[in-house]
């Protein structure tokens, strides 16, 4: 079972070298970290579990973007990614896991880790077998391509969206994984949280909005995040992924590093009507 690209073309580049290209000069560029990280090829112990990473086209957010990506990718080849994104598109269920098979993108295909999405299905308690919420979802696919970049077919992953975002959902989810990464403690996991800031505002007010989340990001405080969303209109498409991996850091007493905060307007030159990125990282 083949997932196919949804948004290749679009959100990033449909031919395999422009993707790479672009892919590079998203660490290049003035936004990005400045440089390309090199994976070693033997690693040690990974601090970095968990990672809050941006989901808009490459254009906009990859610059963001490359700054968790090099952090990921200078701790090694992690055996297995676990991709939490925000259900954009309405179908499927409340939170949706493609359990097995292969995703597919210009740079190639990678491989589902069929017994940790299992596995997953049933510690957690709300997560459903359901392919057609992610046919045409971007916000987990477009972190494929920064994996396979540096990972090539060397990793797996784990594709999971959240339509129903809910503290309480958050919670189910987040044990679930704790389980998982508990229970198969040889294995090198990691979590990415896929989520865009503010949208459609302009600039200064998506930066002002931006830095409510980001203040409880940077607390740890999942439910306050939630209330943000809910009580000042900051309109986070993905606080369900992003408040499971602050969960999952308490957890395992990991501490936030916010890697870069801008807006489109900052790569687009527009910044009348703006998104906000961010990118984090949970390390120790």
């Amino acid at each position: 079972m083949i997932r196919l690209p949804a948004v290749a073309g679009a959100f990033y580049e449909g031919d395999a070298d422009k993707l790479k290209k672009q892919i590079e000069e998203s660490f290049l560029h003035p936004l990005g970290p400045g440089k390309i990280p090199q994976v070693p090829s033997q690693k040690g112990k990974r601090d970095n579990l968990f990672f809050i990473v941006p989901h808009a086209g490459y254009m906009y957010s990859g610059p963001v973007a490359a700054h968790a990506y090099y952090y990921l990718a200078s701790e090694g080849t992690p055996d297995t990614v676990i991709i939490l994104g925000p259900n954009h598109t309405g179908l499927g269920s409340y939170v949706s896991i493609w359990p097995k098979g292969k995703w597919k993108t210009p740079l190639g295909e990678v491989e589902i880790d069929e017994q940790i999405a299992m596995d997953l299905v049933r510690e957690s308690e709300v997560i459903d077998i359901d392919e057609r919420a992610h046919l045409y979802e971007h916000s987990v696919e477009v972190q494929v391509p920064f994996l396979q970049y540096f990972f090539d077919s060397k990793i797996k992953i784990v594709p999971i969206v959240i339509m129903m975002q809910t503290p309480e959902i958050s919670e189910f989810i987040a044990e679930g994984i704790y389980r998982i990464m508990k229970r198969y403690s040889d294995k090198d996991i990691v979590v990415i949280a896929s989520s865009d800031l503010n949208h459609y505002e302009p600039h200064d007010k998506t930066i002002e909005k931006d830095n409510m989340a980001i203040e409880k990001i940077t607390q740890l405080d999942y439910k306050g995040l939630f209330n943000v969303v809910e009580e000042k209109d900051v309109t986070v498409c993905g606080f369900g992924p992003i408040m499971t991996v602050l969960i999952l850091a308490k957890k395992f007493n990991k501490r936030p590093y916010v890697l870069k905060h801008a807006t489109s307007g900052d790569t687009s030159g527009d910044k009348s009507s703006v998104v906000g990125y961010l990118s984090v990282r949970f390390g120790d």
